[in-house]
């Protein structure tokens, strides 16, 4: 397993064997040894005993450091590559534009950690003090957490059963100094896997505000976001809104707007209409927003007259709007 650079050693979470097989739920969950990755480890017995497994000791810390944090959202895609972490970043600098609001956005997308570059903070790294790990600071109110300021380079990769991603989710949650914060934004990966399971389960006492959905025009992205939307309700997470992102483009030229992904099924409003959830809004394609995440910068902020941060602003006063009701 890929060893990461901190002041603050990550443990082997959750009393893992050495012998455990891939997505192992581990030896504290209620699947021990009862789930399909079991079948065939010479560990499934004793798992399957209830001997091994006992209360998260991690929850009522957890809950302990999340008392000062008023508002927590996360950000779901059901598919890779809709701009959800692109999403997460605007989301915090426009939050973070209130002098008086403090934001904290948390990536726990630990296979591909993109928020440090996209936020312009890639070469930071992560330091410990006495009241636990401190975050990264894009700016006085807007704080960061990720796998990506651990790394020893950004081409090392991170392989890690879920035990291990679940230990480190919990260590975000409870050792991260986070002071008092009006949002914690939760960036995550794509689907409904080890991470979002860590995360709900973590979160639960402490109250999740509910779910921001990220997705493309195209039919293929919108059958992920289906399952996105039911993992939602299965978990009893409530779905603020739907995004539909990179929603045709305006060329600067002529003006002539092109769908580069077609909406051939009615894209994300008739799926937020079929599936009773509200529709937050669509941002357009404009290239700016990759070369802005790219250099690390404000999107919202350097390119103010784009239609596409016009939508964006306006998704977000409608999620100030769903926070509030």
């Amino acid at each position: 397993m890929l060893a990461v650079q901190s002041s603050v050693p990550v443990p082997d979470a959750l009393s893992v064997p050495s012998n455990a097989p891939e997505h192992c739920p581990g030896t504290e969950s209620e699947l021990a040894g009862k789930a399909d990755a079991c079948a065939g480890c010479a560990n499934q017995d004793i798992c399957a005993s209830g001997v091994t497994r006992g209360p998260d000791p991690a929850i009522p810390l957890v809950r302990a450091r999340m008392e000062t944090v008023k508002h927590k959202i996360l950000v779901l895609s059901g598919k890779g590559g809709v701009g959800k972490s692109t999403f997460t970043a605007q989301l915090g600098w426009a939050f973070a534009a209130d002098e008086d609001s403090q934001t904290g956005i948390m990536d726990v997308d630990i296979c591909g950690p993109s928020i440090p570059t996209i936020l312009g903070i890639a070469s930071e790294q992560v330091h410990s003090s006495s009241s636990g790990w401190s975050p990264v600071y894009v700016q006085d109110n807007l704080g960061v957490m990720s796998v990506g300021f651990m790394l020893p380079s950004a081409k090392d990769a991170v392989m890690w059963r879920g035990p291990k991603k679940n230990g480190l989710i919990a260590q975000f949650l409870k050792d991260v100094d986070w002071g008092t914060l009006d949002y914690l934004l939760v960036d995550t990966p794509p689907g409904t896997s080890d991470e979002h399971l860590s995360i709900v389960s973590y979160l639960k006492e402490s109250g999740i505000d509910g779910a921001v959905l990220i997705t493309t025009p195209q039919e293929v992205a919108l059958q992920d976001v289906r399952r996105e939307i039911d993992f939602c309700r299965k978990v009893g997470i409530r779905v603020l809104g739907l995004v539909e992102n990179m929603s045709g483009f305006v060329c600067p030229s002529c003006k002539t707007e092109s769908q580069i992904f077609k909406p051939s099924t009615g894209g994300g409003r008739r799926l937020a209409e079929d599936m009773q959830v509200p529709f937050l809004g669509a941002v357009p394609l404009d290239p700016r927003i990759g070369k802005s995440a790219d250099y690390g910068v404000s999107f919202l902020d350097e390119y103010p007259d784009s239609p596409a941060t016009t939508a964006y602003l306006d998704i977000i006063d409608k999620i100030k709007d769903q926070l509030e009701h």
